[in-house]
């Protein structure tokens, strides 16, 4: 079966061509434009999808070698995620799935990265999964197709919302994560101390705020 994977939950915008299990093809399109801004607008990151789904889908369809006709399915991310880009996806899966009379499958794009490893390698059952992206910290118990459990979270800012802040803070570029590791492989990891938040509701659960707060007075102290 050939299905056409729709992806814009947030600010970059995908789509992928999988045949019985194996990617055919796979095109990206991240969204430089928030770099000015230190973070992602929704309107304008809802824009930018409307702009790029269309070309996007006609070059991952022929990146894959097939023709729009043999497309038996479309999957498409329908949350969570950034409420406008998420209906720019969906009504484009919408739209493509009426034009060409096949069904349309709604995707947790959390569950989608839970499973994302089958693709790469033979993954056993039940595994623990870090789950880490731009709004989401979590590990989850996975104990087999459609069984998942939260065991921690986040209370407060999620991984890459720490990178991306304290990018900010520090006056480096957007995304905040590879401009960090970029110039800390040269750095010193002993030279500074931050706090390790410990969240008394949940020992397993994460905490970044603080780690926000207390980088932010740091360099205002070395300034």
């Amino acid at each position: 079966m050939i299905v056409l994977g729709i992806e814009t939950s947030c600010d970059e915008t995908a789509v992928s061509i999988c045949k019985d299990g194996n990617i055919l093809s796979n095109v990206i399109s991240s969204q430089e434009i928030h770099s000015e801004f230190g973070g992602v607008v929704p309107e304008i990151a809802s824009r930018e999808h409307e702009k790029m789904l269309n070309n996007i889908t006609v070059k991952a369809i022929k990146d894959a070698s097939i023709k729009i006709d043999d497309i038996e399915g479309i999957a498409v991310t329908n949350g969570p995620g950034l409420a406008g880009s998420l209906l720019t996806g969906v009504s484009f899966a919408k739209g493509l799935a009426l034009g060409l009379k096949i069904k349309i499958i709604p995707i947790n794009h959390l569950e989608a990265h839970l499973l994302s490893p089958l693709f790469i390698f033979d993954m056993k059952f039940p595994n623990l999964t870090l789950l880490m992206t731009g709004g989401h910290t979590q590990i989850w118990y996975v104990e087999d197709h459609n069984k998942y459990k939260v065991i921690a979270d986040t209370v407060d800012d999620a991984a890459g919302e720490a990178f991306d802040k304290g990018a900010k803070i520090l006056g480096l570029k957007y995304p905040g994560g590879p401009e960090i590791e970029r110039i800390s492989t040269a750095g010193d990891p002993k030279m500074y101390t931050f706090p390790l938040p410990e969240v008394k509701s949940n020992n397993f659960n994460y905490s970044f705020s603080g780690l926000k707060t207390s980088l932010l007075y740091k360099k205002d102290k070395l300034d």
